[in-house]
């Protein structure tokens, strides 16, 4: 029984691949949904449609239809809901049944992202789809032996990665009447533009605009169109709207080296304007305080002041999120004697306590 069923999926898959005209017309049909699932978890949208691709031979397979399971996820000891049955590495397995093809792909990329095994593909730049491939199969996904070959050729073949470059733009949303408007309401995405795909290599544009609502233009003056240095540490100023893919590129950093440099996750598009190092910021400030301003953030005096935030938070006794109130000393080379008072959630939290 497992040889019939491994040969139907078989042939399924070869006549998905052998007519590319499927395969096209199953990329057309879900790629929203993997540039949605993309922007909401940070699985490739290019991994997402190969997987599919190759796991539901193109949406035709008798899994795929017969449940919506279009990745292959099998129950494990956590599923609750409906199930399907059949013979896969072993006789009769249990598979994951969904309402539809978007709870599918959900589960997947929640399968990818809550799972230790697969943590650390999360530290790989989602443009190298080589990596997360291979990572996927040393991580145990699929036990095909070629199956990592099988996802970059799919990619290659049909430019999947161009849908991973159209999810780094933040600004983009393309509805279909597959994934929900109240999906996309959850991600705060307030504006449509055009389908045309991203290139990679967006210009960035270093212009000195307002840093902060607060700040006059006296004191943005000091930031240069070029690259300068803040603390000993080389840094550029990007408005909102700017590619940190495309800045790392054009910088010639990598992109997760960038991400760390400067305190952020794994964000793709700036959303405000803001100062963003080339380098590794220092552990400690060139002045002994600063006075917050206020509106500011302990990230943005980190940024403004060329230091790391680790170091920053903990001189202070501070939560890294936090906000301190206007005028509070923020000590940017040794511990401060009183925690200086801050804002939380628009909650102001005095605290004076004494740090040891």
């Amino acid at each position: 029984m497992k040889i019939l069923w491994s040969a139907i999926l078989f042939f399924t898959i070869t006549t998905c691949f052998s007519q590319p005209e499927k395969a096209k017309k199953y990329i057309d049909k879900y790629k929203d949904l993997a540039i949605f699932e993309m922007q909401r978890t940070g699985v490739p949208a290019s991994i997402t449609l190969a997987q599919g691709i190759l796991e539901s031979g193109c949406g035709e397979s008798e899994l795929s239809k017969s449940s919506n399971n279009h990745f292959g996820i099998k129950c494990k000891i956590e599923w609750q809901g409906e199930r399907v049955f059949a013979n896969d590495d072993e006789l009769n397995e249990c598979f994951r049944k969904y309402l539809d093809v978007s709870e599918s792909y959900k589960d997947h990329s929640n399968f990818l992202k809550t799972r230790a095994h697969y943590a650390s593909l999360f530290n790989l730049e989602p443009t190298d789809y080589e990596s997360w491939a291979y990572g996927l199969k040393k991580a145990g996904y699929a036990t095909e032996k070629s199956y990592a070959e099988r996802l970059i050729g799919i990619i290659n073949n049909y430019n999947l990665n161009s849908y991973t470059l159209l999810a780094l733009d933040k600004n983009y949303v393309s509805k279909s009447d597959i994934v929900s408007n109240t999906d996309f309401e959850t991600l705060n995405y307030n504006k449509t533009i055009s389908t045309t795909i991203v290139e990679d290599e967006k210009e960035i544009v270093n212009k000195n605009t307002t840093y902060y609502k607060n700040k006059n233009k006296s004191e943005n003056s000091r930031y240069s169109d070029s690259t300068f240095e803040i603390n000993g540490s080389k840094v550029i100023y990007a408005e909102a709207g700017a590619s940190l893919l495309a800045i790392a590129k054009k910088n010639n950093i990598l992109y997760n080296r960038l991400i760390l440099f400067n305190d952020l996750k794994l964000i793709q598009i700036l959303e405000k304007d803001q100062l963003i190092f080339l380098e590794k910021k220092q552990k400690k400030g060139i002045k002994d305080f600063y006075k917050a301003i206020e509106g500011e953030s302990l990230y943005d005096i980190a940024q403004k002041e060329g230091i790391r935030l680790e170091f920053l938070a903990d001189y202070n006794g501070l939560e890294k999120n936090c906000f301190p109130l206007a005028g509070e000393k923020i000590y940017l080379k040794t511990k401060a004697l009183v925690t200086p008072k801050f804002s939380v959630s628009k909650k102001i939290i005095t605290n004076t306590s004494t740090i040891n």
